[in-house]
């Protein structure tokens, strides 16, 4: 397959030729006078409307797209998968390969039925359009350059035929015979009329109109891309939707006075006020061909684009981008374009290839939509259209598809969704390309941040913006596991990886280590938000990455530092780094979770021991609370526990937890302890909670210089615990983050 010439090309013959002569093809020639003698002039006016309607929003839409950047191998393709990524590009790409190969099929069809008609051979239809289709691959194959190098006369030839049907149209009828049959109502319109429904004859027709996208592939081709994409493809599409809406008009003129004519495929020629077949088969056939030469060079090359981005085997890549690669996708579009004839013909071949364009068109539409939505410094497009506009013909797509065929519309879309999944985990992703799905999602976080910094926050509307300390990605993974449940839910989770060093004179692979902790969460399907800090100093450097978390309203609201390996030398700092951290109304929490924990093994049993509201017993309920609504602690057993120094102020203590429980909305357990006499409480939490799973415990704010003691103490507390969390609420809401009876009366 040669790649043509090099030879840069203008708007009009590498645009506004090619998709011209697309449009005016097998359709316009064959169907278009069965389908007004079937369904009636109006119906087919209306459809000709609607048709045309979607194709000049898609021709703006990627207009748009292609006026911002240049569009490489594939058209449609690049343009979605360079916007929306890869596993979405891949998922349109399959449907836009096979409407290419089904192209093929189609002009075989109509040209078939042609050669059926004028030379009555015997070969069976079916033989005739196999014959067909081997001539495009032998042309196709033996010479890419011959549809360039015909396309002037075929469309002279195109051009003479539209003239003398409009003559003989004018000779033979008058206008004024065709508007007396206008329709009354619009049930008129979309009623049945013999074997065709509107929608039916719609899908049908579609085809004619959906060559919008010929001169797309040609970008590296022409001169001037940005200026002759927009002007030649919007020029083709408007100028078929001009002569598309009043062809019903002429054909209907023509067949005045028989109306039977419009049953003959061949009517173009019996309506022209000379031998038909002299001025009307040279562009029915050029016509024709040329657009089945056009589909089966632009099917491979899809196909290819389309392979290439997904496959990550430098093997296999090579191999797509040989010779051999080259024959391969050639030999497959041939084979599907031969395998769709045993459809069984035109009309059916049609309906169906509607579905592959009206999805892929669907799909543009919604990319010049988010591109404009993303409001991205890089989206810089020289044509502009509002996003509604594109929007809006995305919708219709989508819509006109369930019409005409539900069953097939649904089959469609799942087989996207399916090959959607398998790409976004098979796929080869680029990362430097980039798409427009980040630019959509900022431009709404920064709308909704404008938003939401002049709504009041209240204790209703807290959540845990938890920002996790640690040193080591392997060794403090259940804590951050444990995080990233008490997160999931409704909070964020940040995990900050403390590097001790100096900034600009130490080697320090930052970007590095920051990808690998991604890649390590995300294998561990942990949902936080990994970055790094480098620091000199513990304390400061802790305050300083506590000070610089977050943005705007979506700040860390808690802190969470994972248990040392050195306790006497970090636990103490740590406990500074509390008290000054409160001074920001930052909760803190120190976690130890004993390597040896497996959720798996356990009872799911959790332990709350309740000091008050006042006393950081909100916060530790509520990330109890939060625990559970994790899926890897489904159906797990909240405690509340309260140590009490005699029997009798057990009943009303249970009595307390268990109103507690019913005005918090937390399902918790009362579990009422007796503290025997001279019983130290690390006795009693060893004895009563060193078989829980986890246990949440408040923190005191030692005074200064005693955190040592202090540390001695909390060090004593969690060595029997499997999983321990110590809680300071220190938060802008303390003793409020439960709603309580008496927080109701109010």
């Amino acid at each position: 397959m040669e790649k043509g010439e090099n030879k840069k090309l203008g708007t009009f013959l590498g645009v506004y030729t090619p998709t011209i002569l697309t449009i005016f093809g097998v359709i316009m020639y064959m169907r278009a006078g069965s389908l007004v003698g079937t369904v009636g002039l109006w119906p087919m006016v209306f459809i000709v409307l609607i048709s045309n309607s979607i194709t000049l929003i898609t021709t703006l839409s990627f207009s748009s797209i292609a006026t911002n950047k240049k569009v490489g191998v594939g058209g449609a393709y690049y343009i979605v998968s360079r916007s929306l990524g890869f596993e979405i590009g891949g998922a349109v790409g399959l449907p836009l390969f096979l409407s290419q190969a089904l192209s093929i099929t189609l002009y075989s069809f109509g040209l078939a039925e042609v050669i059926k008609m004028l030379f009555e051979t015997s070969f069976s239809l079916y033989a005739v359009t196999f014959g067909i289709i081997a001539v495009v691959a032998a042309v196709s194959f033996i010479g890419a350059g011959f549809a360039m190098k015909t396309q002037i006369p075929v469309m002279i030839f195109v051009a003479v035929s539209i003239l003398f049907l409009i003559i003989g149209a004018f000779m033979k009828g008058s206008f004024t015979g065709c508007f007396s049959t206008f329709p009354t109502s619009v049930g008129e319109i979309f009623q049945r009329h013999g074997d065709l429904s509107f929608f039916t004859a719609m899908a049908i027709f579609f085809p004619a109109v959906s060559g919008i996208m010929a001169g797309l592939g040609l970008s590296g081709d022409l001169e001037n891309p940005q200026k002759s994409i927009p002007i030649g493809a919007i020029a083709a599409t408007l100028t078929g939707f001009a002569f598309y809406i009043t062809l019903p008009l002429f054909l209907s003129m023509g067949s005045t006075s028989d109306p039977e004519m419009l049953k003959d495929p061949m009517i173009w020629s019996r309506i022209s006020p000379v031998n038909g077949n002299i001025v009307i088969l040279p562009g029915l056939f050029g016509a024709i061909f040329s657009s089945a030469v056009g589909s089966m060079l632009g099917a491979p090359r899809t196909f290819i684009a389309m392979a290439c981005d997904q496959v990550g085997n430098k093997k296999a890549l090579g191999f797509l981008k040989s010779k051999k690669g080259e024959y391969a996708s050639f030999a497959l579009s041939l084979l599907i374009a031969c395998g769709a004839v045993f459809l069984g013909d035109l009309n059916t071949v049609a309906s169906i290839l509607t579905i592959f364009f009206l999805t892929v068109y669907g799909i543009v539409n919604i990319t010049a939509a988010l591109e404009t939505i993303s409001n991205e410094p890089s989206w810089r497009p020289q044509f502009k259209i509002p996003a509604i506009i594109s929007l809006v013909g995305g919708i219709a797509c989508i819509i006109v598809m369930f019409l005409i065929d539900p069953m097939l519309s649904v089959v469609a879309i799942i087989i996207e969704v399916i090959l959607y999944f398998i790409l976004r985990r098979v796929a080869a992703q680029n990362s430097a390309v980039g798409d427009a799905r980040r630019g959509v999602y900022e431009n709404l976080i920064k709308n909704s941040l404008v938003q939401l910094k002049d709504l009041k926050m209240t204790p209703r509307n807290w959540r845990p913006y938890i920002q996790v300390f640690i040193n080591d990605n392997e060794k403090q993974i259940k804590l951050v596991g444990f995080a990233s449940d008490f997160g999931l839910s409704s909070g964020i989770v940040t995990v900050t990886k403390v590097i001790f060093g100096r900034l600009g004179e130490d080697n320090l692979k930052i970007e590095k280590e920051v990808d690998f902790m991604e890649n390590f969460y995300k294998k561990h399907s942990l949902s936080v938000f990994p970055e790094l800090t480098v620091m000199e100093n513990f304390e400061e450097g802790i305050l300083a990455a506590v000070q610089s978390n977050g943005i705007a309203g979506l700040r860390s609201n808690t802190i969470m530092m994972c248990w040392p390996d050195d306790v006497e030398k970090y636990l103490p700092r740590y406990l500074s780094v509390m008290r000054r951290v409160a001074t920001l109304k930052k909760s803190t929490v120190i976690g130890k979770v004993s390597p040896d924990f497996n959720i798996k093994n356990s009872q799911k049993t959790i332990h709350v021991w309740w000091g008050g509201l006042q006393r950081n017993g909100d916060l530790m309920l509520l990330l109890a609370y939060l625990l559970t609504k994790s899926p890897a602690w489904d159906n797990a057993v909240i405690k509340l526990l309260r140590m009490i120094p005699d029997e009798s102020a057990e009943e009303g203590a249970e009595a307390e937890l268990r109103k507690l429980s019913a005005d918090s909305r937390i399902s918790a357990e009362p579990m009422i302890i007796i503290k025997e006499k001279d019983e130290l409480f690390e006795h009693v939490l060893s004895r009563v909670s060193g078989v829980a799973d986890v246990v949440f415990l408040g923190l005191n704010t030692p005074e200064k210089g005693e955190e040592e003691d202090y540390a001695k103490k909390l060090e004593i507390f969690a060595e029997p615990l499997k999983a321990v969390f110590f809680i300071k609420n220190s938060g802008i809401f303390q003793g409020q983050l439960l709603e309580t009876g008496e927080e109701k009366n109010r």
